[in-house]
């Protein structure tokens, strides 16, 4: 006779069977209807009936899934009532929800815990017993079973384990570092194991949004479900006259006038928040969610050009140069410091010309601050002795230390670290410098500079102009590479730059404005990308959404900012 375990495991191998007699469903959707329990809308026990949106995905056999959504759809719910089942019909099966915050995770993993609590006496006393189960974990050791819950803030997810499924909730706002997190996870889930990767939008950038992106190429089936798969998002009112825009969209997608009622409702209750947490088209609910600082559309515009623009790359890519220094322009240089770790924030200085606020390189890396001093020194010395701005806050103290020890001891940065010429002729044509004087030796150094820069010359016209750099001995000579004593910033008396509650503000909205209206002076994709994900938080604060970076933003705000101030006061 065979064993409540055995009938249980049997009926693991069938559950994406559609055998007649369930009337086309699978033994899983059957499975789900008649086993498990789900806490409704008005708050009471009933039986999980599956919706549109939870259909769809039961009709999709593909082990790797990535849902763009609206709220409350029940996707989630059906991501955990399968992967429940799976867990209890496939001994050594290990499952793990990875939420964006413990209190996300505990109330997902609530309705995993209702699963079980509702099962069939005979079952959860019996080849379904368990030894333990508590807000974390639910341990099955008749099947050597578990299904247990996880936070993205935790770095070490998923390391040491071998998952067969998956969950991943709310991608989108898990917090830094979400890519790392989720790469992490994922190698932990054999070939033959499932993923499902579930969020609502949070902006046009980020982990989530380039993993639905690339979707193809990485082999995940995409889902997006608007918010009228909900067959309860509907309203009892009139909404008529209708706009063109509402007639459209019920025109396109058979909505009724309870729906569009519905609708309006929405928008006038959750205002700009709407087209975040009800979405209705995949690319749009994207661009308009996350509430950005800057205009998205100019960016996108300005990174189709960025991309195809020449662009020299130093140091594995680190500094970027689109126009080198020329003798008769100045220049200033934002830094914004962080604390050096590889896995914490980017330093990044920022050089613009002084007269027309155009990019002209970026530096970017995980220095420590010693190094980042070294760095930013050596590039204000090759950009005629920029003014140096450090923002001091937090680590920048430190890099301002360093600046200061520099002058005080007068030391001279090595020649030749931050040198123009590209590195294959760079030994070259400086030991031809040092030792002779003939023209040819101007020519020389001509070719070994110009063609780093031709290709980009056809690119120039669109941007503000800049005078042709003077190649010539005489002016490669006279560098010394050394800090000058008047390239480091000062205000009130202090040396650097002290972002404050009373300025960030302003810093920022002078940024956004200029990028508004003269996006063809920023040229870095990173910058641009950075910009696409500078959003408003909840609180009315202009930060980085979770898991993006804001180095390379700051660090241009405040090299835009000084320069448009005209008290400009350097140290002496």
């Amino acid at each position: 006779m065979t064993s409540d375990l055995d009938f249980l495991i049997l009926l693991g191998q069938q559950l994406d069977a559609r055998p007649l007699r369930l009337g086309g469903r699978t033994y899983q959707e059957h499975l789900m209807e008649g086993l498990l329990r789900i806490r409704n809308r008005a708050g009471t026990l009933a039986p999980l009936a599956l919706n549109r949106a939870q259909i769809a995905l039961a009709r999709d056999r593909r082990p790797r899934k990535i849902i763009l959504k609206a709220r409350q759809l029940g996707v989630t719910t059906w991501v955990a009532a399968r992967f429940f089942l799976r867990t209890i019909t496939h001994p050594g099966t290990l499952t793990v929800q990875v939420a964006h915050d413990q209190e996300s995770a505990e109330e997902i993993f609530k309705i995993v815990h209702r699963f079980l609590e509702n099962l069939p006496e005979g079952l959860r006393l019996g080849p379904l017993r368990t030894s333990r189960a508590n807000v974390r974990q639910i341990v099955f050791p008749e099947l050597d079973s578990e299904y247990r819950v996880a936070t993205a803030a935790d770095p070490n997810a998923g390391r040491g384990l071998t998952i067969q499924n998956l969950h991943c909730s709310e991608v989108a706002r898990w917090p830094r570092h979400a890519a790392a997190t989720l790469a992490s996870l994922r190698a932990a889930v054999p070939s033959h194991g499932e993923i499902v990767l579930e969020s609502t939008p949070n902006g046009a950038a980020g982990c989530f949004y380039d993993e639905w992106q690339r979707a193809a190429e990485s082999g995940y089936s995409r889902h997006f479900f608007p918010w009228w798969h909900e067959p309860a998002y509907q309203l009892d009112a009139d909404p008529h006259p209708l706009t063109a825009e509402e007639i459209e969209l019920a025109q396109r997608h058979g909505l009724s006038s309870r729906q569009i009622a519905y609708r309006r409702d929405l928008q006038a209750s959750f205002r700009g928040l709407a087209p975040q947490e009800f979405c209705e088209d995949a690319a749009s609910c994207f661009l308009a969610s996350g509430e950005c600082v800057f205009d998205l559309e100019v960016i996108e515009k300005r990174l189709e050009f960025a991309a195809q623009q020449y662009c020299e790359q130093r140091e594995n890519g680190a500094l970027c140069v689109w126009y080198p220094a020329t003798a008769s322009r100045q220049y200033i240089i934002g830094v914004d410091p962080a604390g050096g770790g590889s896995e914490g924030d980017y330093s990044c200085a920022q050089v613009i010309d002084r007269a027309t606020g155009l990019q002209c390189a970026e530096l970017r890396g995980h220095f420590p601050p010693q190094e980042l001093a070294r760095r930013a020194a050596a590039l204000a010395a090759e950009y005629n002795h920029a003014l140096l701005i450090i923002e001091r806050n937090n680590h920048g103290h430190g890099v301002l230390a360093h600046l200061q020890n520099m002058l005080n001891q007068s030391s001279v940065i090595p020649n030749g670290s931050c040198s123009r010429l590209p590195d294959a002729r760079r030994a070259e044509a400086l030991s031809e410098v040092e030792g002779r004087e003939e023209p040819a030796v101007a020519a020389r150094m001509e070719q070994a500079f110009r063609p780093a820069f031709e290709a980009a010359k056809k690119d120039w016209a669109s941007a503000p102009a800049v005078e042709a750099q003077d190649f010539s001995p005489a002016n490669k000579r006279q560098k010394d590479w050394a800090l000058a004593p008047d390239s480091l910033y000062e205000k009130n008396g202090q040396l650097g730059w002290l972002t404050t509650a009373a300025n960030r503000g302003p810093m920022l909205a002078n940024f956004a404005a200029q990028l508004a209206t003269e996006p063809r002076l920023f040229n870095s994709p990173r910058l641009l990308e950075e910009c696409k994900t500078f959003i408003r938080q909840p609180n009315g604060a202009a930060s980085a959404a979770a898991g993006a970076h804001d180095d390379c933003v700051i660090a241009m705000a405040i090299a835009q900012q000084v320069r448009a101030e005209s008290n400009v006061q350097t140290y002496a």
